[in-house]
């Protein structure tokens, strides 16, 4: 299941100046081929989560286009998950609850999602914890109880806007991890918005760049290091100096977004 974004862009009304129109994403083109993570980085602004919305179908680009494994379509017929920084949990359904309920949508059996909610507790750690409400949970099983709710549906694609960002360090590192051993079994095409290099190599096979608004495409590579990926590949000097390479592009268009003093 692959992903063609082409020639992208979109225009929005300024809010505080409705005579001036800006641009978000300005001719941006990029493939995610089958069971591929891509990871989009970015400065604040570029564009990243207006990216997202449109390769997921959330939102309609002004001009471009999206394919989804190869079909010129809105992708209505694909099944798709989105994952959010905030969770999007439903705080009135309990841990079970909330994983079974793209499973009734798409009108599973009691029996159908009986057995795939509890596969998806335990791969996610969560036994223990089905009849628990989101508030009586940490930000990092809240974010386990997201994750288990999009890919309990099967879907054909994921699409993540920063889902670990609200997390500390040590628990972001830690769903990092978590998340790739899921995805490893899962194999699903993804595509992933970050502001952190070091997530953006750690989970991705492949990385783009985008410049400061409007957002367009400023580098595009592949990640060299093969899966499973240990935590220590972190600290490695190969991982430092990609590390080090994507942070010098980033820091171009960064430091051009400071105001005139």
């Amino acid at each position: 299941m692959s992903i063609k974004v082409i020639n992208i862009s979109m225009i929005f009304q300024n809010k505080f100046n409705p005579d001036e129109n800006l641009c978000a994403v300005d001719g941006v083109s990029f493939d995610v081929q089958n069971g591929e993570i891509l990871s989009i980085l970015g400065p604040n602004g570029c564009g990243k989560s207006t990216l997202l919305l449109i390769a997921s179908g959330l939102l309609e680009p002004t001009s471009g286009r999206v394919c989804y494994s190869g079909n010129n379509a809105d992708g209505q017929s694909s099944r798709k998950a989105v994952v959010f920084q905030d969770f999007g949990l439903f705080y009135w359904m309990t841990v079970w609850q909330n994983i079974e309920f793209g499973l009734k949508a798409l009108h599973n059996s009691p029996a159908e999602r009986r057995d795939v909610v509890q596969r998806f507790v335990n791969l996610v750690g969560l036994t223990g914890f089905e009849k628990a409400y989101p508030r009586q949970l940490s930000g990092g099983m809240q974010q386990r109880v997201a994750i288990a709710r999009a890919l309990a549906i099967a879907p054909e694609y994921v699409f993540l806007d920063e889902p670990f960002a609200s997390l500390d360090l040590q628990t972001r590192d830690l769903m990092q991890e978590e998340f790739l051993r899921i995805w490893q079994g899962q194999c699903v095409t993804t595509v992933f918005v970050t502001h952190s290099i070091e997530e953006a190599i750690y989970l991705g096979q492949k990385i783009i760049v985008l410049t400061k608004r409007p957002g367009r495409i400023k580098m595009t590579l592949s990640v060299p290091f093969p899966y499973p990926r240990e935590p220590a590949l972190r600290l490695t000097r190969e991982f430092m100096d990609l590390k080090s390479s994507i942070w010098n592009s980033l820091r171009e268009e960064i430091e051009t977004q400071k105001p005139m003093k």
